[in-house]
């Protein structure tokens, strides 16, 4: 009798003290850590280290895009002339890049100097790992606005300091790129791979990503989108409903699709 009276003593603080060992364990488990967003997956990792630090994504890229474009190296030299009437010369290389194509929409007349492989970019972008929206919207600068999931960086609707981007739009390549003073940039629909869909671009830098005309959510083009071409709705990467911009199916000089001619409507961070 002694022995079950003992016994039943000791289960129930035997349960006690297992119940407060795993009490004690969840109170030290971490809760609610940051994760890589599903659309990372897209950014090309030849071109893209990424990675989390804290709570923020940093995004390091080589700067060099992942298709074809006339501005690879190759066998045609070409001359430009700046906005200040200094003319500015692309040697020949010995052998054309094997990325190289051909100018289709743009001819090597009319390309701005520099090719590709002559800029040797290290552009980095750390981002919130859950951007919020800004109480107010800032406007965009010149250089780089954002990264593509080519590697190469995203520009805004302006080619200088009040020189609109018509005055730029020969010098584009077939996918609405050319080189600039930093790099490779795109400005208008990135036709290498994507054209008229939902396809992901790349990121903006105030961590919200860009994506094509179309909305996955719905298959069309969205309507409900804000100044900014950005909305709140699932993506191919999400099943919550999360906020995100669009390239606006609205054209630009009758035939183009300005990439982001918005404000940020999150915080914008440096791509350095």
């Amino acid at each position: 009798m002694k022995y079950l009276v003992f016994s039943c003593l000791l289960l129930p603080l035997g349960a006690i003290l297992i119940f407060s060992c795993q009490q004690d364990d969840d109170l030290t488990d971490p809760v609610g850590e940051p994760e890589l967003h599903a659309a990372f997956a897209e950014f090309d990792p030849d071109n893209f280290t990424i990675y989390l630090d804290g709570d923020e994504v940093v995004l390091e890229s080589n700067g060099l895009p992942n298709h074809t474009s006339p501005y690879w190296s190759n066998t045609t030299a070409r001359t430009a002339v700046d906005p200040m009437g200094n003319t500015l010369t692309t040697p020949a290389a010995a052998s054309n890049h094997p990325l190289f194509v051909e100018p289709s929409v743009t001819s090597f007349e009319q390309m701005a100097p520099g090719n590709i492989d002559d800029f040797n970019g290290s552009y980095t972008l750390r981002v919130p790992a859950s951007p919020v929206l800004a109480t107010t919207s800032s406007a965009t600068g010149l250089g780089p606005i954002g990264m593509a999931v080519s590697g190469s960086m995203i520009y805004d609707d302006q080619e200088g300091p009040n020189v609109p981007l018509d005055n730029a739009i020969p010098s584009l390549d077939y996918t609405a790129a050319h080189t600039g003073p930093q790099s490779y940039h795109y400005h208008l629909e990135t036709k290498a791979w994507s054209d008229d869909d939902e396809k992901l671009i790349g990121i903006i830098s105030d961590g919200f990503f860009l994506y094509g005309r179309k909305c996955n959510a719905t298959g069309t083009y969205p309507t409900d989108l804000d100044a900014s071409g950005g909305h709140t709705s699932t993506t191919q990467h999400t099943t919550e409903a999360e906020y995100h911009y669009h390239i606006q199916n609205e054209k630009y000089l009758n035939q183009f699709y300005i990439l982001f001619p918005g404000n940020y409507q999150g915080t914008p961070n440096a791509i350095r």
